[in-house]
């Protein structure tokens, strides 16, 4: 029986706007923790067999962590995830010049992006989820965004399964460019354990987007066989990371778009990823309706943080699977388009199916 999510004040920011955190449970003793800073993913918490629950993603304790914080641990990212080179797009014609957070251009919708913003939360009645609703208004100039744009999105944690349905949609009354997406790092051991690297991965692409030093794509669909990107069976992903190869060079590791199966058929929800933990016995499957997956191996966590266990996070402790449209498309007219038109719906649904390896 689907029952209200609990919601609670967390905090207050630094500029006095007050924060609240929900936690939704399942039947199956599954518990979510959400805040409305970032609306971002604070815990997923896994049963186990003894009655205790592993948290499987990193985070912070505080809100003034997460203020301060420059990872984008667990939160929703917008106007557009990743990189948009040079900080410009031109939309109808006109150009617009982005705020930057980067030296080569704007990094997750820029420096003020939706992971800095409290969004409105309240329960969501569901028959078959215990459910939040979380609302955001980026005004016409956001970080250089042309439009208002409304946003709405769902977090449903499923009755009889584990599975935590993320569902966004968002409207605008001018012609801009939109791309969202959940930024959880995983580490199914738990959060604080130790690194991934002996984690196995399965990616449902032949192909991933090269970079260049920049680490924006070059345009080139690069075949995954023969190369450490093969993920097409479950590997390790520790197995080829340090061979040396020069898109791994550049990344320090895996932080790259993946081109997935979805040919010229209309978006609908597929699965995209798999990953298993062999120590801990668990194993997550990402599904999503989106063309892409940005997988990012931790390669910047540098032991400067202290997470939600009081442990320090380094490089390779966990994995972003990131379901996206691709890295800097505005200015590549070959990739699907992220345009979004007044009276039309922008709308990107995302699954974290948590099961047994």
């Amino acid at each position: 029986m689907s029952v209200l999510p609990k919601i609670e004040l967390f905090g207050s920011t630094s500029s006095g706007e007050a924060v609240v955190r929900a936690v939704l449970e399942n039947d199956l003793g599954m518990r979510v923790t959400i805040l409305s800073y970032g609306g971002l993913l604070q815990k997923i918490e896994l049963p186990n067999a003894d009655g205790t629950a592993t948290n499987v993603v990193l985070g912070y304790s505080t809100l003034e962590a997460y203020e301060r914080g420059e990872y984008f641990f667990g939160a929703l990212i917008g106007r557009y995830a990743n990189r948009i080179l040079d900080a410009r797009i031109v939309v109808d014609g006109k150009e617009h010049i982005l705020d930057r957070n980067d030296k080569f251009g704007t990094v997750h919708g820029g420096p003020t992006g939706f992971d800095k913003r409290v969004w409105s939360m309240k329960a969501a009645p569901s028959t078959d989820a215990c459910a939040v609703e979380l609302d955001l208004l980026s005004p016409d100039g956001d970080n250089g965004f042309p439009g208002n744009l409304t946003v709405t999105v769902r977090y449903e944690l499923l009755n009889e399964s584990n599975t935590l349905r993320i569902t966004a949609e968002a409207r605008t009354d001018a012609t801009t460019v939109v791309n969202l997406t959940g930024h959880s790092y995983f580490n199914l051991s738990g959060e604080g354990s130790g690194t991934v690297l002996d984690h196995e991965l399965l990616i449902e692409a032949e192909h991933f987007l090269s970079v260049d030093e920049r680490l924006v794509p070059t345009g080139e669909f690069t075949p995954v066989e023969g190369t450490p990107f093969d993920f097409r069976e479950p590997k390790r992903i520790g197995e080829r990371i340090r061979e040396g190869h020069p898109q791994l060079l550049l990344g320090q590791g895996y932080d790259h778009n993946y081109v997935l199966h979805r040919g010229d058929a209309a978006p609908c929800l597929a699965r995209a990823a798999r990953l298993s933990d062999p120590a801990s016995g668990r194993s997550l499957e990402v599904w999503t309706t989106e063309p892409g997956l940005d997988v990012y191996s931790g390669n910047f966590l540098n032991g400067s943080v202290t997470g939600t266990s009081g442990r320090v996070y380094r490089q390779g402790d966990a994995i972003a699977l990131e379901p996206e449209h691709f890295t800097n498309s505005p200015n590549m007219p070959e990739y699907p388009s992220t345009l979004l038109k007044p009276g039309e719906v922008y709308r990107t649904q995302i699954e974290y199916r948590f099961g047994k390896r």
